[in-house]
């Protein structure tokens, strides 16, 4: 490579030579392969081809990863870390990552299939985000001082700490790989955990090369662990073994039910970021145009491959057929492609499997009488796309609330449009839902937005936006959509303890 490269040249040349050999797990500070032996590919979204091979590693693999954490967070030298030194640590890894946003945004795109673009804005630009937020968090994890009355008047100093809680296991999807890492390493780090992390078995790359940048920037061997393997072999050993102290998983609600099956052995600390099947809400006085570009966002970005998307549309009866046109529009308009065409803005989906579950749903939706109104097929791409994951962005307009493609989490870029008349009904038919991770309000009436926003059933409320997350806003989800919150000072709880000390003071 010239040295005179451009960056994006020089993003491209690095992401090249990362692909050009198959890659291993880091456990230890060391680039190991599966004890067994085994790999398996990395496909390409957009082609159905490999990309490369990663260890399939297993429960072998884990309990290494697990000792290996375990020697790290008995070290001194990481137990013993000052506040100051681990917030420096922190921002020397958002620099190193910011230093490397474009090669970790191309990896994402060939793994995952989405925009180049966005994985540069979004999933990059949010892991330097979050590390340069926690950076600021080990300086300021404080316990209190407790005025208390013991028994026989005895003078008694009581005062609480907080403590790392130990190993954590991270288990990651597939959607926003390098971003869903961070949102758990930079908390885990700032508190003093070490980790053993598990990527999504279609999206393995830009976490091991997010593991090396970690190495580089100075983060201790061992502190950080990438195992990579199936969810039912290596997560599921990573969710029971007895040597981890806390489980944070973002994934389905069905395999949410199963890490807490398997966390149950040590009764370890769980957190969970699950499904969802979120309503987005549009009153009669909301400015249609603006809302069906809002609304065609909230449920077609990222492929429709968000655990928040408003993949319920319920617009009111006044406006209904202007902004069902509207959207509608907006999906034909919408250019699929290639992540790596800068004019693709929508990619393709993660994997023929999860391809497969989506045309499903949209089969699903024809045959139960929801009349599609746009989309519903497959786009009409360049030959050499041929054995990509594509599919069209798709609009229903549902009779009911009763179709599957209501009332059950599809993950991709399928909406449901329904009408409404009274906002009440409406409140109750958007709370009828096992889900409760989010929901979007869209209204000139601010005061009638907060009123429905305190009535709806939804760990997020957007109103007047939608998707909008940041480091400092805790986030997650009522009901069967999680336990626990990511980010914000709220996230700290979930992998420190809080100790209570007495002292008898004469």
């Amino acid at each position: 490579m010239h040295s005179g490269a451009d960056p994006v040249t020089r993003a491209a040349d690095a992401a090249s030579r990362f692909l050009a050999e198959p890659r291993t797990m880091f456990i230890g500070g060391h680039w190991v392969g599966a004890l067994s032996g085994r790999s398996f590919a990395s496909i390409d979204p957009a082609t159905g081809t490999v990309l490369t091979t990663v260890p399939d590693g297993d429960a072998a693999d884990i309990d290494l990863a697990v000792t290996a954490a375990r020697r790290a967070f008995d070290d001194p030298g990481w137990r013993r870390m000052s506040p100051l030194d681990r917030g420096a640590l922190l921002n020397r890894v958002a620099d190193v990552v910011e230093a490397h946003a474009d090669e970790l945004a191309l990896l994402e795109s060939r793994d995952n299939g989405k925009p180049v673009s966005v994985a540069r804005a979004v999933d990059v630009g949010t892991s330097v985000k979050l590390f340069r937020y926690f950076a600021g968090w080990p300086s300021k994890l404080e316990g209190s001082t407790i005025p208390v009355s013991p028994r026989g008047g005895l003078r008694v100093l009581n005062y609480t700490t907080r403590q790392p809680v130990g190993v954590a296991g991270l288990i990651v999807p597939w959607n926003f790989p390098v971003s869903m890492a961070c949102w758990k390493l930079a908390p885990a780090l700032a508190t003093g955990c070490t980790v053993v992390l598990k990527p999504a078995e279609e999206t393995p790359l830009s976490t091991l090369r997010l593991a090396e940048l970690l190495q580089e920037a100075g983060v201790p061997d061992g502190v950080v662990n990438v195992v990579t393997g199936r969810g039912a072999t290596a997560g599921a050993a990573l969710a029971a073994h007895d040597g981890v102290d806390k489980i944070a998983f973002t994934g389905s609600t069905e395999t949410g039910r199963a890490i807490v099956h398997a966390a149950a052995g040590n009764l370890k600390k769980v957190s969970l970021e699950l499904g969802g099947k979120s309503p987005n809400i549009v009153l009669p006085d909301a400015d249609p145009q603006a809302v069906a570009e809002a609304a065609a966002q909230a449920v077609f970005f990222n492929q429709g491959q968000v655990c928040t998307a408003g993949s319920r549309l319920y617009v009111h009866r006044k406006i209904f057929d202007e902004v069902l046109d509207a959207v509608a529009e907006r999906a034909r308009r919408i250019v699929v492609g290639p992540g790596s065409d800068p004019a693709t803005e929508m990619g393709p989906l993660v994997s023929a499997r999860h391809h497969e579950r989506v045309s499903g749903y949209i089969a699903a939706g024809r045959e139960q009488g929801a009349r599609l109104a746009a989309g519903g097929g497959r786009p009409d791409l360049d030959a050499a796309y041929d054995g990509g994951y594509f599919v069209q962005p798709t609009v229903f307009v549902a009779p009911d609330d009763g179709l599957r493609i209501v009332q059950e989490e599809i993950f991709g870029p399928v909406l449901a449009a329904m009408s409404w008349d009274d906002v009440d009904d409406l409140v109750e038919r958007a709370n009828d839902s096992p889900f409760g991770l989010s929901a979007g309000i869209w209204t000139s009436d601010l005061g009638h937005a907060h009123r429905i926003a305190d009535e709806l059933q939804a760990g997020t409320v957007w109103i007047n936006c939608y998707n909008l997350t940041d480091p400092a806003s805790p986030f997650g989800g009522f009901k069967q959509s999680g336990w626990g919150r990511e980010m914000g000072r709220t996230v700290l709880d979930l992998y420190t303890e809080v100790k209570s000390v007495w002292v008898n003071l004469g």
